[in-house]
């Protein structure tokens, strides 16, 4: 692996940080903050949401002093493969390809080949960074936005072994109906949607995915509230399965970074009272 950038910031340290994957056969590049001191670090994931990469959490998100605070560190992978040789749609598509890999793995030509990012999150970068940054294997969480909202509920249901905490800011909560995710399941997965089931949240659960609690920010001024994010989707699963659900409708605030920064320190403080326990 390979630094790009150091910054000091609230006394820890922001890298930026690229690598060669063999998971999804390019380059790919994340973000890591440690804080200050020596470590093991516990750890929390924040998974971006559609059109975005490690950067616009980094640059927008606002984690950096309460996670110092905190004693936790930080990891933004990217939302996608890419590169020249990358499967792609077109520029003006932001729903499907490069910046919306969905966190799955993909089983469908030609984008089985690179859009593997679900064992990329939960196989290959985990083994990197744990070998090289002192963290904490044994005491992770992982929350995201939008298409990583459900990317976090996604690897949290799946693997509730390896995540001891999980949260999402205004996820997709069920992909494989809401209009602007049905395309991007279809091209990545197969016209069968019995596959499109292992990954989308409320149908994990449906079908006997367990975690313990969850912790979701929505804003209700948000403009993909009702076609896309569905919340009450989640909600009448959770219940059903008896999942703690803290389901927070925020009065006034949007889908945009202005949100989630508003409530990116209530998010880590829940992962850090999960983490220490």
């Amino acid at each position: 692996m390979k630094t790009i950038s150091e910054f000091k910031s609230h006394n820890g340290r922001q890298l930026v940080v690229g690598h060669a994957s063999k998971t999804t056969r390019c380059d790919m590049t994340f973000a890591l903050f440690l804080p200050p001191g020596e470590g093991p670090f516990p750890v929390v994931w924040y998974l971006s949401g559609l059109t975005c990469s490690h950067a616009n959490v980094m640059e927008k998100g606002e984690y950096r002093r309460i996670a110092s605070e905190l004693g936790i560190a930080v990891i933004c992978p990217d939302t996608s493969p890419r590169g020249d040789t990358i499967p792609d749609s077109s520029p003006d598509d932001w729903l499907f390809g490069q910046g919306a890999g969905f966190y799955l793995d993909a089983t469908t030509h030609p984008y089985a080949q690179n859009y593997q990012m679900y064992s990329y999150l939960v196989k290959e970068l985990p083994q990197l960074v744990f070998a090289t940054y002192p963290l904490e294997p044994t005491r992770q969480g992982i929350f995201g936005h939008s298409m990583g909202g459900h990317g976090a509920m996604v690897l949290a249901l799946r693997n509730p072994e390896i995540y001891r905490s999980c949260s999402a800011f205004a996820p997709i909560t069920q992909p494989s109906t809401a209009d602007w995710s049905q395309r991007a399941f279809r091209e990545y997965l197969g016209s069968d949607k019995s596959n499109w089931r292992e990954w989308d949240s409320v149908c994990l659960i449906e079908d006997g995915a367990r975690i313990d609690s969850l912790l979701v920010d929505q804003g209700d001024a948000d403009d993909f509230l009702d076609d896309g994010l569905r919340p009450q989707l989640l909600a009448k699963a959770c219940t059903a399965a008896n999942i703690e659900l803290t389901l927070r409708m925020q009065p006034g605030y949007d889908h945009s970074y202005f949100f989630i920064s508003s409530f990116m320190s209530d998010h880590m403080r829940w992962h850090a009272a999960k983490l220490s326990n």
